[in-house]
């Protein structure tokens, strides 16, 4: 991972959180840890990669309720507007008290079209899964 301009703390509670997917199959992704559920899932949805991503909290500010749940609905239908597969989801920190985020694993979104979207969203990192299926945090600039 390259270096990154955000704090430390920050950075460290991304590294710890757990990325949860509601599936079916239900599963949770851990940063740099490598997922059979993941590589199947991308034979199945014919992908050799996704990202986990959330419309929630930009730069990492805790909005409302309400207001989160209208950013998520949108980069829902935009998601389906590119005719891209997902699945909800949920970034849970285990300890910091910080409130879930709701998300999706997006399946086929490749690296630098997680990036951009990401940066739309006005997100600093996002979780990304290769081929070999390793989930990796992925920091904007």
């Amino acid at each position: 991972m390259p270096p990154s301009t955000l704090p430390p703390d920050l950075l460290q509670a991304y590294l710890d959180t757990e990325y949860r997917v509601s599936g079916p199959p239900a599963f949770t992704l851990r940063i740099g840890h490598a997922s059979a559920i993941v590589r199947a899932e991308h034979a199945r949805h014919q992908v050799t990669c996704s990202a986990f991503l959330t419309a929630c909290n930009p730069h990492s500010q805790q909005l409302a309720a309400a207001a989160n749940a209208r950013r998520q609905a949108v980069l829902a239908r935009v998601l389906a507007r590119r005719g891209l597969t997902f699945t909800a989801g949920i970034g849970q920190h285990p300890d910091n008290g910080w409130p879930g985020e709701a998300s999706y694993l997006v399946f086929g979104l490749d690296l630098d079209a997680a990036k951009r979207l990401a940066a739309q969203l006005q997100q600093y990192a996002f979780v990304w899964c290769g081929a070999d299926a390793v989930a990796r945090l992925i920091v904007l600039p």
